[in-house]
């Protein structure tokens, strides 16, 4: 089911901060304590490249959902698409046999490394921009279309995003993301393994009060992830390991407390697919 929002203003009920204020703030509430994260062996919050690899070439394999629905009824044919924190491009790439440009933005040079030679092989032209939105929009042109998937869990300053991506788009913004915060599902293994609570917000009905909130008339509809999280335990536990910042001799006690906790298998999520018209 569809559901439509439209814009309120930039404040809550009386006496609350404004609506991106909230998010901001929320969003603080997941940094990890310094106590811990002195202690990871590695980075909690990296991203690999291989494994958005392995989720492009399942889109490939099966372009459907309603984010790309969304995003192909206002692409013109031989259009353009703006894809904002484009990854290895699967929420753009699907879409080849529309496109006439690609404009790709992402913070990671290894995630652009990998959707380059993807986008030729389907002959997609393909203009990378290297950087964070953002940052990088007076350096990127407009496209028809304007889309950023699983990116806004990364976004403190959401106004300024959603802003910008909307100056970038002819016709159409279109989000996808979690209904609940990425690193929701750890929140038992953390209290198990570090005492400590986690947050419960932001929310993607958060991200629709900050775009309403723009002026904007939003659009969305939920519905179930194309794929599990992970395909095994093994695999779920050697990123937990990371995610928590514990050693890597301890992925088997993690994956003994995430049964024990009742995590697996894990239930899919839920996804967002949110929009707005800018024409």
């Amino acid at each position: 089911m569809t559901k439509s929002y439209g814009g309120t203003g930039g404040r809550g009920p009386a006496g609350d901060p404004p609506v991106d204020g909230r998010w901001r703030a929320d969003l603080a509430r997941w940094d990890i304590p310094e106590h811990i994260l002195r202690r990871a062996p590695v980075s909690p919050w990296g991203h690999s490249p291989a494994r958005f690899a392995q989720r492009t070439e399942h889109a490939l394999a099966a372009p459907e959902g309603p984010s790309l629905t969304r995003i192909a009824e206002a692409l013109p044919a031989g259009g353009s698409v703006l894809d904002v924190g484009a990854g290895t491009g699967a929420a753009s790439l699907p879409l080849a046999g529309r496109l006439g440009e690609l404009i790709a933005v992402d913070a990671s040079a290894g995630m652009l490394a990998e959707l380059t030679p993807r986008a030729e092989r389907l002959g997609v032209p393909v203009r990378t921009v290297p950087g964070r939105w953002p940052d990088m929009a007076a350096r990127t042109p407009v496209a028809d279309v304007a889309v950023a998937a699983h990116v806004v869990y990364n976004v403190p300053d959401l106004a300024a995003f959603l802003s910008e991506l909307t100056g970038h788009a002819r016709r159409r913004v279109v989000l996808e993301l979690t209904e609940h915060h990425p690193m929701s599902w750890l929140t038992p293994l953390w209290r198990h393994f570090h005492g400590l609570p986690r947050p419960a917000r932001p929310t993607a009905h958060d991200l629709i009060a900050v775009a309403g909130a723009l002026g904007h008339e939003v659009r969305h509809e939920s519905h179930a992830a194309p794929l599990p999280r992970y395909a095994s335990l093994d695999e779920l536990a050697e990123s937990a390991c990371r995610r928590l910042c514990l050693t890597p001799d301890r992925v088997g006690e993690v994956a003994g407390a995430a049964v024990a906790l009742g995590m697996w298998p894990l239930p899919r999520e839920r996804w967002f697919t949110v929009w707005w018209e800018t024409a």
